[in-house]
């Protein structure tokens, strides 16, 4: 068995991270073949493309126990195995996030988390500056806190985007108690990658076979958020927040035309606060991960949102698929710009990622 000891021996030269699934303590099997992986190069037209992962997790134990979480011996995945599966993969870099986990915490143990989590952030990217990039995260239970540590996050430590829950302990992101939070993203023009954290108020209704708090309640709280961040105004309020959602927006594309149709059907229930825009026209000023499984899904999505809105996203370690690249290269209809976009020029253009 992998012990603490082991495990920050393997991973000191990468600031003690470890790469674990969405909920940073269920254990899952990666097996990585032995030795080095000959490096995939994609390339399309005859062009190199740099290829950018939007959606991958780590976590950093010393944090964890701040909030009383231990990493589980079984789903410690080292450094070395995660870049050899990249390499595999045909992933360039990764854009690292950490599912909030400290929504609960108090100020000042907020504070201490969020510092120690960032640098450590930082001090990761540092040791593989050509292989990972960064989201900063934030206690965004503490607005105001959360406002420094984005500035801290991305001007003195050179993270490149902020990384959110889909809610806030119930709490929906459109509340006007964060707009000062989503004010300073906007000025910084940092991207928000938004990751559910679960529909927890739907958990006996979740039960059972499927595993259905994750197949059916992280979409589902996803395509909440981002319904209440149009309907309630926010992005009229902040027209150039840039915001990613993991897992394809939720159920949210898939039915979008429905949320147009309501405003037409039962205009009053519009009314509260009126639109400068069609719901479905939002849609076109978001971004999106990959993670929809079939060509013919990923297909309906650029269709929905638009192509040039969407991201390659693994959710490693978390085993959805290892063939993100072979997802977005299989998909009929696209065109090689579209191709190299969803592939990574659109995620490193907003994040900052030169050649």
């Amino acid at each position: 068995m992998t012990t603490r000891r082991d495990f920050l021996a393997g991973a000191g030269a990468l600031a003690g991270a470890v790469f674990t699934s969405c909920d940073l303590m269920t254990p899952h099997a990666h097996a990585q073949p032995a030795g080095a992986a000959r490096r995939r190069e994609v390339v399309i037209n005859g062009r190199r493309v740099k290829t950018v992962d939007i959606h991958a997790h780590c976590a950093f134990p010393e944090a964890m126990k701040m909030m009383g979480r231990e990493v589980r011996p079984q789903s410690l995945i080292m450094a070395a195995d995660r870049i050899r599966a990249m390499d595999e993969q045909g992933i360039d870099v990764e854009a690292l996030s950490i599912n909030p986990y400290w929504y609960k915490a108090d100020r000042d143990v907020a504070a201490a988390l969020i510092k120690l989590q960032n640098e450590k952030l930082a001090e990761l990217v540092a040791a593989q500056p050509d292989r990972f990039v960064a989201f900063a995260t934030m206690a965004l239970q503490h607005p105001d806190l959360a406002v420094e540590q984005i500035e801290y996050g991305i001007k003195k430590l050179g993270l490149r985007g902020v990384s959110v829950g889909g809610s806030v302990e119930g709490t929906e992101l459109a509340n006007p108690k964060f707009h000062p939070v989503w004010a300073k993203c906007e000025e910084l023009g940092c991207l928000v990658f938004i990751h559910p954290v679960g529909t927890h108020e739907l958990a006996p209704r979740l039960q059972g076979n499927g595993g259905l708090e994750n197949t059916i309640g992280n979409p589902l709280e996803t395509t909440l958020a981002l319904s209440h961040l149009i309907y309630e105004g926010t992005l009229d309020r902040f027209p150039g927040l840039k915001i990613c959602a993991a897992h394809g927006g939720g159920y949210l594309p898939s039915y979008a035309d429905r949320s147009d149709a309501v405003c037409i059907t039962f205009p009053d229930r519009c009314a509260a606060v009126p639109l400068k825009k069609k719901p479905t026209e939002y849609l076109r000023q978001l971004y999106y991960d990959t993670i929809v499984f079939t060509p013919r899904a990923l297909r309906h999505l650029a269709d929905q949102v638009g192509p040039g809105q969407i991201m390659m996203g693994t959710d490693y370690p978390f085993p959805w698929t290892h063939t993100s690249v072979d997802h977005i290269l299989s998909t009929p209809g696209l065109s090689d710009a579209e191709r190299a976009g969803m592939l990574g020029d659109t995620a490193a253009r907003l994040l900052g990622i030169t050649a």
